[in-house]
């Protein structure tokens, strides 16, 4: 058994190797925190740098927003407004300050602003894309585009996209085209009589050669003059002035005088025809016959021209829903695939058309649909390549005097 002596001894043994303990342990904490300091250190060091490249990051993105000539406004979810560029603020002279935080139905006060909220709503949603007449000198093309990442939605992006050099160019454009088509329709006016007189003899007798060379004259004199006129009504619908006074009138004899006019022509290429004419009589509508006539002319003369001999092409006429729908079918070369949105656009033939017809100026399907259009109808077709093609068109009937307020707006356009 231990003494007095011995029990002191291991005492003041045991305290000194807790102490040694105590002091390894403390010593092994303090690297601890040392190295936990210098990770520390080092993450705050990583921070800083990242938030400073953050902000050079945005400061760029800011000054790239405050320099661009388009106008910018960011909504957030709610709709309110959380960004504005400078180019916002003089398109409406409405300072970013007043706009800021609010919703665009609060900034209905600002005369200039109000057209755009008009055109996109108080909350806009989807995307679109829409021209905005604001001032004089001053056309915007607005476009709304939804922010969103994954399944959250960031808010809304609306672009201000001055156009109105644009349009002045195209303004100056439709104009020099028009008059270079008047001056020129009167000098190939004279021509063409010219050549009719030399072909009937009335200015002395010609020889079989020498009138075969004055019909190819003839003929493509008659191209450059349906060249011009197809010019000078491009011209007049983009300047808004294509439709005389409509009056009503039966939408069946008009079909039916426009395909007289294709007998000749039909019986030339020994085309199947047919016209599934209407069970009973069909109701008036309100047309602007000419215009009308020319849209049908147009489609009827496509497909006869790009028809092979002996095939068919049929003309339907029928009522449906207060609408009558007109359609045109052929067995021709029909439209490649890969150029079908295309079909409507100014000066577009198809490349396998071009192949087999070189004559053609690519406006009739432009000038038919606006002239569709212009009667409030719907024009559309059904294609493949090889197998033919079906346009369709329809025009209202149910209500005239809607009519009249329809062909009346695209006159005033």
């Amino acid at each position: 058994m231990p003494t007095d002596n011995n029990f002191d001894y291991y005492r003041k043994n045991k305290n000194l190797k807790d102490i040694k303990e105590e002091a390894r342990e403390l010593e092994q904490k303090t690297e601890e925190l040392e190295k936990s300091r210098i990770a520390l250190m080092n993450i705050l060091e990583d921070v800083e740098i990242e938030r400073k490249k953050a902000e050079e990051e945005r400061d760029k993105t800011l000054a790239i927003i405050s320099n661009l000539t388009d106008g910018l406004i960011v909504l957030d979810p709610d709709g309110k407004i959380s960004l504005v560029n400078p180019q916002t603020e003089s398109f409406f002279n409405v300072e970013a300050k007043d706009m800021v935080g609010k919703n665009l139905s609060d900034l209905k006060s600002f005369p200039l602003f109000y057209p755009l909220i008009e055109l996109i709503g108080d909350k806009p949603m989807g995307i679109f894309r829409k021209e905005l007449p604001v001032k004089e000198n001053l056309t915007l093309e607005v476009s709304v585009i939804p922010m969103i990442n994954g399944e959250e939605d960031l808010g809304t992006l609306i672009i201000l996209h001055d156009i109105a050099r644009e349009k002045l160019i195209e303004q100056m454009k439709s104009e020099f085209v028009s008059v270079a088509a008047h001056q020129l329709r009167t000098p190939l006016s004279a021509i063409k009589w010219a050549l009719r007189l030399l072909l009937d003899g009335d200015v002395g007798q010609t020889t079989e050669e020498q009138k075969d060379v004055l019909e190819k004259a003839y003929e493509s004199n008659e191209r450059m003059i349906d060249l011009i006129n197809d010019l000078l009504n491009v011209s007049r619908i983009e300047e808004g002035r294509f439709l005389y006074k409509p009056i009503s009138i039966d939408l069946e004899a008009v079909v039916q005088s426009v395909i007289d006019s294709y007998k000749e022509m039909i019986e030339k290429k020994k085309i199947n025809f047919e016209f599934k004419k209407p069970g009973g009589k069909l109701p008036n509508v309100l047309l602007d016959a000419e215009k009308m006539s020319l849209a049908i002319q147009n489609l009827l003369d496509n497909a006869i021209k790009y028809t092979p001999e002996g095939g068919n092409v049929t003309v339907s006429l029928k009522q449906n829903d207060g609408e009558i729908e007109f359609s045109i079918k052929d067995t021709g070369v029909g439209i490649p695939k890969d150029q079908q949105d295309r079909i409507f656009t100014k000066f577009f033939r198809g490349a396998n058309v071009m192949r087999l017809e070189t004559e053609g100026s690519g406006l009739g399907l432009f000038i038919t649909k606006n002239i569709i259009e212009a009667h409030g109808g719907k024009l559309w077709f059904e294609s493949e390549e090889g197998k033919g093609t079906t346009f369709y068109f329809t025009i209202p009937v149910a209500n005239i005097e809607n009519q009249e307020n329809i062909i009346e707006t695209k006159e005033g356009a």
